[in-house]
């Protein structure tokens, strides 16, 4: 059986030596000057109001470890033995009690009013904190699947940037993760895209088949590089520019009297007579077209004629000359916005191919070159964007390969020339652009 001076050594050794001198109660034998505890009230956390306990917790132990209270949270209550009387022991049970009255007020302080008239008829700190800890603890374990639900029901909209949206998204998944739920960076960037806005359609498809894979830090490096980029399209981009000499202008007096339509003999407008001959008999009166006569096969050859010399006065086959110049590179991609189709000479390009038999393509100067398939072309643009050509013919006697400016604009394709460049957008996404070179524009492709 333990003597009294043992009981007295034991709790003596467990009794914080801070929260003694706080009290003026100096053990015998000891030579220590009281001292008072102090307080660091700078890192007291706010109050909790029976929300985010976990984080409440971890900041009020913090708190209560700084003021040397935090062993309290923990520790039973001592008792001296029966019929112990030693002063010793006694003043040190004191002290220990005064200690955890403080740690346990302190606690109560960190309560909203609502929860403090719950907890106070509590004792001790101990007691205090495994309650608070059985409750809310308990509580937090539905936070999983709370968590969880808020990340499969977010959704990114057009009204709001697209970076701050990304950032509420992972300050969700730091919660997961804080649950202790292990989420791959993988997976977070490929929920961060699948939750893209609708009107980001188009860039949320390019980074879908992108096949180098991308860590969260890269994704949100392109993610703003985007949106700074359709948002200086967006202010470049003037409406009224469209309505630009719409309105004619009348010249002359304003008090200039308009004549009046002359009124035929049964009331109506009378029309002017032509003056003019007629072209098919040379009667006077009428026009050709008006003519009652039979057209003169003749005359109608002659107009053709006519048409033709001089349309071919007209440099119209400047295009075709240049697109069979011999030497051409056959990686160079050149826009057209006179060819009704995608044209390609180079059998490398193609991503899938289908041979054709038997079908020509012509060209503005009546020439034809034999089509032997068609397929898929993967342009590789300097900008990072790959859009698909869908139905590019193949022919090897063509030395420039085309690009549709015609089917492009059909696919919902922007090109805006000026100042001897091209700029290629869809649905306000940049995707490239061009230069002119030899009077034509070619695409800046890798």
């Amino acid at each position: 059986m333990a003597t009294g001076n043992e009981v007295v050594d034991v709790l003596a050794d467990n009794i914080n030596q801070s929260s003694v001198s706080a009290l003026g109660v100096q053990l015998p034998g000891s030579s220590s000057r009281p001292a008072a505890v102090s307080v660091h009230h700078g890192e007291k956390p706010e109050k909790f109001n029976g929300s985010n306990f976990k984080r409440w917790q971890q900041k009020m132990l913090f708190y209560l470890t700084t003021l040397n209270l935090a062993r309290f949270l923990t520790e039973e209550a001592p008792k001296l033995s029966e019929g112990q009387t030693d002063k010793q022991a006694f003043n040190a049970v004191e002290a220990w009690k005064h200690s955890d009255f403080l740690c346990r007020n302190y606690v109560m302080n960190g309560l909203h009013d609502s929860l403090y008239n719950v907890y106070c008829a509590i004792k001790t700190a101990k007691e205090l904190w495994e309650s608070l800890d059985r409750k809310y603890k308990t509580e937090d374990a539905g936070a999983k699947k709370f968590v969880v639900g808020r990340f499969l029901d977010y959704k990114m909209v057009d009204s709001k940037t697209v970076i701050d949206q990304v950032q509420e998204i992972q300050v969700i998944l730091h919660e997961i993760q804080a649950e202790g739920m292990i989420l791959s960076e993988t997976f977070q960037v490929a929920s961060i895209i699948e939750k893209l806005p609708p009107g980001w359609k188009d860039f949320k498809n390019y980074l879908k088949h992108k096949r180098k894979e991308m860590n969260l830090e890269e994704l949100i490096v392109r993610l703003r590089i985007e949106e700074d980029n359709r948002g200086s399209e967006r202010r470049g981009f003037n409406p009224t520019t469209a309505k630009a000499n719409v309105v004619e202008h009348r010249h002359g007096p304003k008090n200039k009297k308009i004549a009046k339509p002359k009124l035929g003999p049964k009331g109506g407008v009378s029309k002017n007579k032509f003056q003019g001959k007629c072209f098919n008999r040379g009667k006077m009166g009428h026009r050709f077209v008006d003519c009652r006569f039979p057209k003169k096969k003749s005359y109608e050859t002659n107009m053709v004629n006519d048409i033709a010399q001089d349309v071919s006065d007209i440099n119209l086959s400047a295009m075709v000359s240049e697109v069979n110049l011999v030497g051409s590179n056959p990686k160079e991609w050149w826009i057209d916005t006179g060819a009704t189709r995608h044209v390609c000479s180079n059998k490398d390009l193609f991503t899938t191919f289908e041979p054709i038999i038997g079908e020509k393509v012509f060209m503005g100067n009546s020439a034809s070159s034999a089509v032997e398939g068609q397929g898929k072309v993967l342009l590789k643009m300097t900008s990072g964007k790959e859009p698909t050509l869908n139905n590019v013919l193949y022919v090897p006697k063509i030395r420039k390969i085309l690009v549709s400016g015609s089917l492009l604009n059909k696919h919902g394709f922007r090109m805006v020339f000026e100042s001897d460049k091209v700029i290629l957008s869809k649905s306000r996404m940049y995707v490239g652009k061009g230069y002119v070179t030899d009077g034509l524009f070619k695409l800046n492709i890798n």
